[in-house]
């Protein structure tokens, strides 16, 4: 059992494979028992369920802190509110797609579970690869500060503007080569038809299949997005990828807690940007005031600042406009 002390990516094979075993202890709870059927998720099950999925990563953080010290446990926490604020803002673009797609939220659990196993394993791969070329050519990390500083610039000149679902390139491509149903077919992603014109079975993908298509294309262009961002906190693979992936679990049943309040979160994408441009900024900061980089603590105090007085600013900026979001969360 000596291989369990083994290093893999800096980090020894054991623990690895306890966050594995973890994320699919939680992954067959959550197909397996609380959502075996496909039925709407209420705002109340939501809330508890994010609640729950928000203390397990923080929990996690405390083992980080525990197990490899104070730094790691900082950045871990620091990387998780980092990639759990992205995730706000990628339920508003998942929100435009089911509303797009017109998809009932009865089967809206399903495509974002399928998104979560999706993302488990790009994620994986994307960070493997970001370790492996930051160990290599330690320069790109001021790539991804740049690219971090650019991108939140980006964000910041476009926060007011919406997501347009029918004009993505990849939308239009998979309408114009792959057969499509006029309408949902319940749960399903594909099913077996014939074909008027030769009388043959012939498989056709459903919308449903086209909202998990740009749903997970959405995380792929976050996750473009989420990942240098946490490289720029820390360079250690496995708190790029516990942190994100975490962040991503309670993805779902966050969804549903604030897809009926996304209008309360009026400033949320101007605090985001003003996160990624401080984030990337640091680093040059740091070698500006000669260190090797910005302490734990203040990354970890600033990203709070910031998004806690874009979330106080929103539900300030719009406390009169939500009392029917309050009665429906009382009916509930």
């Amino acid at each position: 059992m000596d291989f369990l002390w083994t290093d893999f990516l800096g980090t020894a094979i054991w623990m690895w494979l306890s966050f594995l075993a973890l994320v699919i202890l939680l992954l067959a709870l959550d197909l397996g028992v609380l959502h075996k059927k496909n039925a709407e998720i209420g705002i109340r099950e939501s809330f508890l369920l994010s609640a729950f999925y928000m203390s397990l990563g923080l929990a996690f953080g405390g083992w980080v802190w525990w197990q490899s010290g104070q730094q790691a446990g900082l950045e871990y926490l620091t990387g998780f509110v980092v990639e759990k604020s992205l995730a706000m803002d990628n339920i508003f673009v998942i929100a435009m797609i089911f509303g797009y797609f017109a998809i009932p939220r009865a089967y809206q659990h399903r495509v974002l579970l399928w998104g979560i196993l999706g993302v488990i394993v790009l994620r994986g791969i994307m960070i493997a690869a970001g370790a492996s070329i930051v160990e290599n050519y330690h320069w790109v990390l001021y790539l991804f500060a740049a690219f971090l500083i650019v991108t939140g610039i980006k964000m910041l000149l476009t926060a007011d503007k919406e997501y347009d679902v029918s004009g993505n390139p990849l939308l239009r491509f998979l309408r114009k080569h792959l057969p499509i149903t006029e309408k949902l077919e319940g749960h399903r992603f594909v099913v077996r038809r014939e074909d008027v014109f030769s009388g043959k079975m012939k498989i056709y993908f459903t919308p449903l299949f086209l909202a998990l298509v740009m749903v997970e294309l959405a995380d792929l262009v976050f996750a473009v997005d989420s990942i240098p961002a946490v490289f720029a906190i820390t360079t250690d693979p496995f708190i790029v990828y516990t942190s994100n992936i975490f962040a991503i679990l309670g993805l779902r049943a966050l969804y549903f807690a604030l897809s009926a309040l996304i209008h309360r979160f009026a400033y949320l994408k101007y605090a985001l940007s003003v996160v990624l441009i401080f984030i990337g900024s640091k680093i040059f900061v740091a070698d500006m005031l000669g260190l090797a980089k910005i302490p734990p603590t203040v990354s970890l105090g600033v990203t709070l600042a910031i998004l806690g007085a874009g979330i106080l600013g929103s539900l300030w900026a719009t406390r009169n406009e939500d009392k029917a979001g309050a009665n429906t969360l009382a009916r509930e």
